[in-house]
């Protein structure tokens, strides 16, 4: 099939990080515990579109690790290495590499197991696997620009091996990871194709381990959002009823992002706007409550600026009543609101401060233009590429054990290439998928969580798009901080704080999914699927309302700015 290829404006969407040879690629054997030194992997990846491996063997480097947080000693077994991905008929796809940490001894029927993975499309899986909840993290120091690199990298005190066993997981052309022939990279590289390669993998995962029984939970980053959404229905479809579902910054329908799709109105934007710009100081007033100054920025998004920018977009109106509120609201001088009221999120940056441009995955940092860390237009990322490339590097080398002398890609090309339709349409709208796994299963919930500094997946927008599916069910969670907030420090321990409460109350749901019919009964209600317009969809399909537990408010956790 033919890729869906996007406008160029498109490819600033990626979540920037900075022919082979294998075995026989018939092997369906569990991946061999190896209590050596590691695992020497002689094979050479590409991430190029063509690239195939001509076979692979699954194997990994198996290993005995330790990290102290809190005064205590966790011990836990790292596992870096592939699994085959296999289609229903049993024909290898994709040899995907992936690296493990779980619990020695867990019972498998009751410990949970989390996938993780970043986005892009294109991205390895490194940006969560060191700088979330894995055992080891890289001190990154954002929003401040201030730290020696390459990054210290140190046991993580906000770990999640507590709580779940964590599987890091990368798309094919990212990492190790790549197609086994006849297919190719590129076979891969598309919403639909993607997802049931990820399933595939999990399949794969869950046999080889015995995990059939655990709890399962999915966590995607970005592009991982509207992943999560067609994975998480793929795998139920397939039988694998799932737990939790966790959306970081999530883009979960690229029809109604105005950063992506063009002629589009940019009041989703508009409360990260008023984040940025209060960070700064050059708001007025400079807010001391976050959450009362984007809940104020909500309100004047939804009932004062959407409209008058429609009216702008379609007819050119002009709206000067408005332009110096939105110059208090935002920061942004009121002659850039009078030169286009529908300011996108790159005018936003640049223009804000003179002769600075901020960050896209966080509005908090900034660069002078001509500085090497603007250069490659976005400092945010620019800050923490590099550390990562060479984190992940020495975390497999020296720590893990596994060795390979291909080059750990932390970014393919794969979006240029990508087949963004889905479900009839040219962009993907996975709403629909999202709203189905959740009808699927009674128990399912999804916790989404942004930071209010992002301006490339913004909070408001992602509020937006979920409010189209069952608000019981999901949990909308906002902190400081930008695209990647669990790099805050604050917030990363705020954010752990409610993925704790999370599984508790996921896996309590799970606990009484067998009290029978009248507790089943009590515990659901008429579900409606809402589009855009918020028109109900679907009427009459059934899921569950939202437990008590997880109903219990949590408070959005606020740091003042820093001046």
């Amino acid at each position: 099939m033919r890729a869906t290829r996007l406008p160029l404006l498109l490819l600033s969407f990626v979540l920037v990080a900075c022919g082979g040879g294998g075995g026989d690629g018939g092997s369906t054997t569990p991946p061999p515990v190896d209590n050596q030194p590691g695992l020497t992997d002689t094979t050479v990846y590409s991430s190029a579109p063509e690239a195939s491996l001509p076979g692979a063997v699954e194997a990994a480097a198996v290993s005995t690790q330790t990290l102290t947080a809190g005064g205590q000693t966790l011990s836990y077994t790292a596992t870096a290495g592939h699994l085959i991905a296999r289609d229903a008929n049993g024909a290898a796809q994709a040899s995907v590499f992936y690296v493990a940490y779980t619990q020695p001894g867990a019972d498998a029927a009751t410990r949970p197991v989390t996938f993780f993975y970043n986005g892009g499309p294109g991205s390895a899986s490194v940006w969560l696997q060191l700088g979330s909840f894995g055992p080891k993290r890289l001190v990154t120091g954002v929003p401040d620009t201030t730290l020696a690199r390459p990054f210290a990298m140190v046991d993580n005190a906000e770990h999640l091996l507590g709580h779940s066993d964590l599987v890091f997981v990368n798309a094919v052309g990212s990492g190790y990871s790549q197609a086994i022939a006849p297919f190719m990279n590129r076979s891969f590289w598309g919403v639909d194709s993607d997802a049931a390669l990820f399933r595939d993998f999990i399949l794969r995962y869950l046999a080889a381990n015995n995990r059939a029984a655990s709890p399962k939970y999915l966590f995607g980053e970005s592009y991982g959002g509207p992943r999560t959404a067609v994975l998480a229905r793929r795998l139920q479809d397939s039988g694998v009823m799932l737990d939790g579902l966790v959306l970081l910054s999530p883009a979960m329908d690229y029809n109604s992002n105005c950063g992506i799709t063009g002629n589009l109105g940019c009041a989703g934007y508009l409360p990260s706007y008023a984040a940025v710009g209060a960070f700064h100081g050059l708001t007025r007033p400079v807010p001391t409550d976050l959450n009362a100054w984007a809940a104020q920025a909500r309100s004047y998004a939804g009932s004062v600026y959407a409209p008058a920018v429609q009216a702008w977009l379609a007819n050119g109106q002009q709206a000067p009543a408005l332009w110096q509120p939105l110059a208090d609201l935002t920061g942004l001088p009121a002659a850039q609101w009078q030169a286009n009221l529908n300011v996108g999120a790159t005018s936003y940056r640049q223009q804000l401060i003179p002769g600075q441009l901020l960050g896209r995955y966080d509005g908090r940092m900034k660069a002078a233009n001509g500085s090497a860390l603007a250069a490659e237009g976005d400092p945010s990322s620019t800050w923490i590429g590099a550390s990562f490339s060479q984190g992940i590097g020495t975390h497999l080398r020296d720590q893990l054990g596994y060795r390979n002398a291909s080059t750990y890609v932390m970014l393919s090309n794969a979006i240029q290439f990508w087949d963004f339709s889905h479900a009839g349409r040219a962009l993907p709208d996975t709403l629909p998928d999202l709203a189905a796994a959740l009808a699927q299963n009674p128990r399912l919930r999804v916790l989404a969580v942004s930071g209010y500094h992002d301006l490339a997946t913004p909070f408001h927008q992602t509020e937006t798009d979920l409010a189209r599916v069952d608000a019981a069910r999901v949990k909308i969670r906002n902190y400081v901080g930008g695209h990647m907030m669990y790099l805050d420090d604050a917030s990363r321990i705020a954010q752990l704080a409610d993925l704790k409460a999370f599984y508790a109350n996921t896996l309590a749901l799970r606990a009484n999914a067998d009290l029978g019919p009248e507790r089943r009964a009590l515990a659901t209600r008429p579900f409606v699927m809402r589009d855009r317009a918020g028109t109900p969809q679907a009427p009459g399909s059934v899921a569950p309302t939202q437990d008590q537990a997880f109903q219990a408010p949590l408070r959005d956790p606020w740091v003042p700015p820093k001046r």
